[in-house]
């Protein structure tokens, strides 16, 4: 840090002209304070071309910065109250230490010293630029075939221009995907950008289809993109859309929910492929960067049967209503980790201690080396609720035992609520990752019912 310049001690009291000494604060002779800045001369000094001052420049006296009381303590600094400040025409705007005060004019605004004396009344709240909402009677309706802008979350007020930001007071408007819920009668589903990232590349899909037989089914699909690939959560989105509509195209039909499922992530991938049929000339810009890609993870609920179909680290976790009995882990992930576990080459704490443990070897994507979808059906001989997410929570509650005890004990019937909770149990334990979570419960209740 630089040191400022000091300013040179007075000679001679600006006042009487008394000699004065160094370390001198009032003059002796008339009392002066030293510490004030003197009057500024009606005309400042005019400077020469070449630098030097013209006539008068030198008569200039300037207060002394007092000096340190030893080499340790700083100098005095001065104080906005102990300097006196003039008014346009010369007069002092502070009368010294015991001088009378002048009363005041009876004109605010006397020309006598150029100074406003007294206080304009001030509002109570300042007007804001666009209309304050809760004075406003009705709101003004769009013109027809316009669509209304949306309100800015902050101010409340103001409208968002196409970029995202409040016309009224500037501030950012979240993304639409920073923070999503739904809910479809018994199921729903929650996914967060969580607290490190700067944008949600995650995505799901939920649904309820009416099987042939009549009897209710329940759709949930999760998909998290692949950071280091392209436009990850395009391709997460495009997954998530595509599985979903094909699983509440094919089991009205009469399709095995386990085959649906392998047709569902079959769609899923030809959607993110079609990511990458970019024009040659974006790929000019950008000939190193991998295809767009995610993982996928999804469940078919119906009265009877539950099946889980997934590429990737996603996972599906079954938590039994009587929490008495053991909860189990559905899927197996397609990563390093797990080979490494199957190879019998690593116990499963070790693997996951590896730096290369969440490093997957199975994803939907133009450049994946060859698409295997994993299926499996289970029958269930209770009551229970499936937990399908992203990596995102389970970073967070990686055994089926851990996931059973952050999940609430009415998640079967309340699972917007349970959903919300596990996301919360992520963000609490960091957040690292974006988080996306689907609450199923088992048996598919009939329609009708809920959460709230």
């Amino acid at each position: 840090m630089s040191q400022m310049p000091r300013q040179a001690a007075l000679s001679k009291c600006p006042s009487c002209a008394e000699p004065l000494e160094s370390d001198d604060r009032f003059c002796g002779a008339c009392g002066y304070d030293l510490s004030v800045v003197p009057p500024r001369p009606k005309d400042p000094p005019t400077l020469a071309v070449n630098g030097s001052g013209a006539s008068g420049a030198d008569d200039v006296a300037w207060p002394v910065a007092p000096e340190p009381d030893g080499p340790g303590t700083p100098a005095q600094a001065h104080l906005p109250s102990d300097l006196r400040g003039i008014d346009a025409h010369g007069s002092p705007l502070h009368a010294p230490p015991g001088a009378p005060v002048p009363a005041p004019s009876a004109s605010p605004e006397s020309p006598a010293s150029g100074v406003r004396l007294d206080r304009p009344a001030q509002p109570e709240e300042y007007p804001l630029q666009a209309p304050d909402p809760r004075v406003t009677a009705e709101p003004v309706a769009p013109a027809e075939g316009i669509e209304a802008a949306p309100v800015c979350v902050a101010c409340r007020a103001g409208r968002v221009d196409g970029d995202g930001y409040c016309e009224n007071c500037g501030h950012a408007q979240p993304r639409e995907r920073d923070h999503l819920e739904q809910e479809s009668g018994p199921i729903a589903a929650v996914s967060d950008r969580g607290l490190r990232h700067h944008r949600n590349e995650d995505a799901f899909a939920i649904g309820r289809v009416t099987l042939p037989d009549g009897s209710p089914a329940a759709v949930a699909v999760v998909c998290d993109g692949v950071s280091s690939a392209t436009r990850p959560d395009d391709a997460s989105l495009a997954a998530s859309r595509a599985a979903n509509e094909a699983l509440l195209a094919a089991l009205p039909r009469g399709t095995h929910p386990q085959q649906a499922l392998h047709e569902a992530i079959v769609a899923a991938s030809h959607a993110v492929n079609a990511l990458a049929e970019e024009p040659a000339t974006a790929r000019e810009h950008a000939p190193h960067q991998n295809a767009p890609a995610c993982t996928i993870v999804s469940a078919v609920v119906t009265p009877g049967l539950l099946a889980v179909g997934w590429v990737g680290d996603s996972r599906v976790y079954w938590v039994p209503v009587d929490r008495g009995s053991p909860p189990a882990r559905l899927t197996e992930d397609d990563s390093w980790a797990a080979q490494m576990v199957a190879a019998g080459l690593m116990n499963e704490a070790e693997a996951y201690a590896d730096e290369r443990a969440h490093a997957i070897t199975g994803w939907l994507g133009a450049d994946a080396y060859e698409l295997e979808p994993h299926t499996a059906s289970f029958k269930p001989d209770r009551p229970g609720v499936l937990v399908v997410c992203t990596d995102g929570l389970w970073n967070y509650a990686e055994s089926a035992e851990e996931m059973s005890e952050a999940l609430p004990s009415d998640a079967a019937a309340r699972p917007l609520h349970s959903a919300r909770v596990l996301v919360g149990h992520a963000l609490d334990g960091g957040g690292h990752d974006n988080v996306t979570v689907a609450v199923l419960p088992f048996p598919v209740p009939s329609p009708g019912a809920g959460s709230d």
